[in-house]
């Protein structure tokens, strides 16, 4: 199995965090390559006005689905 790894940085905002943001910072081939990215990126213009923590890194199954079983819509 093969792996990639997205890398995205997303915050809330609005007077009850009502709406999100959320920026994709790459897809990377190893977890190391984007964890080295979150570090750059946390000291450039506007990243560095948030947490590290709005910064994920999602592990995805190279030629997989994700939403093989469907979904339920939320109301």
């Amino acid at each position: 199995m093969r792996f990639v790894y997205l890398v995205q940085h997303a915050y809330l905002y609005g007077r009850d965090n009502e709406h999100e943001e959320a920026k994709i910072i790459g897809i990377f081939d190893s977890e190391e390559k984007a964890n080295e990215i979150i570090q750059i990126y946390k000291d450039l213009p506007g990243f560095r006005d948030f947490d590290e923590e709005c910064f994920t890194v999602d592990k995805y199954e190279i030629n997989k689905g994700e939403w093989s079983e469907g979904f339920v819509e939320n109301l």
